[in-house]
């Protein structure tokens, strides 16, 4: 029998429902799902991810060190295979997207080996996408 992982929903703040369109549907390539005048439902994976058009300053970020490096937090993202994250690494490039951590290899040869990458959207949300070298080892500890 085949375990069916649940999806998750996210509501994010956007400051610009035509950026977020550009970004997620344009450069993730996101299929757009529902919308209003003031939101845009997108599918992220499968996933139910939301933008929201929200008026006003968005809070500073923070930044938590993980492996010598300024995590943002908060934070977001997916976790893909090898192969479709140096593809969408490639994709981001491409298109002259502004790394906060640039695609690398964290813990190599550790339990939790893996690939990530962060960015921001144009509203200032930070993304992280990260690919398992075994993605038995998602949960692992040391």
């Amino acid at each position: 029998m085949t375990q069916t992982i649940p999806r998750f929903h996210l509501a994010v703040p956007v400051t610009d429902l035509a950026e977020a369109r550009a970004f997620y549907g344009g450069v993730l390539g996101c299929p757009e799902g529902r919308s209003g005048e003031r939101w845009i439902d997108w599918n992220l994976y499968g996933h139910q991810f939301v933008t929201h058009l929200v008026d006003g300053p968005r809070p500073a970020a923070a930044h938590h060190q993980v492996d010598g490096q300024g995590v943002p937090v908060p934070h977001f993202g997916v976790l893909l295979s090898v192969e479709a994250f140096l593809l969408l690494a490639d994709k981001l490039q491409a298109a002259g997207t502004e790394f906060v951590i640039a695609p690398h290899r964290r813990f190599p040869g550790e339990p939790g080996e893996q690939w990530t990458m962060f960015f921001r959207d144009p509203s200032g949300n930070a993304i992280e996408v990260q690919a398992f070298a075994d993605d038995s080892q998602v949960f692992a500890t040391s």
